[in-house]
């Protein structure tokens, strides 16, 4: 437990697995599907259950609850949209950039910067449906500007060629748009150079036939690094000097909304 511990309070929030291949890394465990299941996920849970580590040091984006934001009041309201209020970091900006990921698990590890940087995550869990492509392109044709499409996979048969059906999709359904498609993680050269744990690629997934070598789980590469690898990608399109502004700009927009909560302005607009 002392060495799951010390991964954690190092660098959270992870998924199961990160913290399965950070330990087979470290050279703690096996980089077996058993060492996985009957010590990484049961201690984990453990862990949990006893306190010993937050819940929310391990990430599941997998399960989530729907249901509509509600206020008691209007000036509860207006404190609340205080709160979350944010200027658009793109409105000005000529690109439209979105974080494409395979995995739904690990949404909670990207969202961190995603979020900061005002940044659609788009998840696919695994190969997208039509619709969700559809949908993704329309978003896309809705900007007359260049999109930078910035997807994070595993690399085995079905990761690598999850990136050309998505590249190809979005395409084909937003033709006329100018769309640059980059597979940021996992690629062979990250394997070489962070000696990333592989996996024996699965022979009976269709496509291993065009493919060389073991498989690299996206998950493999520790989630400092893969948040370093979206903020890349994203600072690239910004002007800091602008985000700078605009913050200042945000800090006094919601100084307002907090005024106008505590003033009650509303009380004085009869209700018709």
């Amino acid at each position: 437990m002392g060495e799951i511990y010390t991964i954690l309070n190092a660098d959270h929030p992870m998924t199961v697995r990160q913290v399965f291949y950070r330990l087979v890394a470290n050279g703690i465990i096996d980089k077996t599907e058993s060492e996985y299941k009957n010590s990484v996920v049961r201690l984990l849970a453990n862990m949990r259950r006893s306190r010993i580590i937050p819940f929310n040091w391990i990430a599941d984006s997998t399960r989530w609850m729907r249901k509509p934001q509600t206020y008691p009041s209007v000036e509860e309201a207006l404190r609340q949209t205080a709160v979350i209020y944010r200027r658009s970091l793109w409105d000005h900006n000529p690109h439209y950039v979105e974080i494409w990921l395979e995995k739904e698990a690990l949404a909670g590890v990207l969202y961190e910067e995603t979020e900061a940087w005002d940044v659609p995550l788009m998840v696919t869990r695994g190969y997208p449906s039509l619709t969700y492509l559809y949908e993704a392109a329309e978003v896309i044709n809705g900007y007359d500007r260049a999109t930078y499409l910035y997807y994070f996979g595993d690399h085995d048969p079905s990761g690598v060629d999850i990136t050309r059906v998505v590249e190809r999709e979005i395409q084909g359904f937003a033709p006329d748009k100018e769309i640059r498609f980059h597979r940021v993680a996992v690629i062979p050269q990250q394997i070489k150079d962070w000696d990333l744990p592989t996996r024996p690629t699965k022979q009976t997934d269709s496509r291993s036939k065009r493919f060389s070598g073991e498989s690299v789980e996206v998950d493999a590469i520790p989630p400092k690094i893969l948040r370093e690898l979206v903020r890349q990608a994203i600072v690239r399109h910004l002007d800091l000097d602008e985000i700078e502004k605009l913050g200042i700009i945000e800090m006094q927009e919601r100084e307002m909304l907090e005024n106008m909560a505590e003033v009650g302005f509303y009380q004085s607009r009869p209700i018709r």
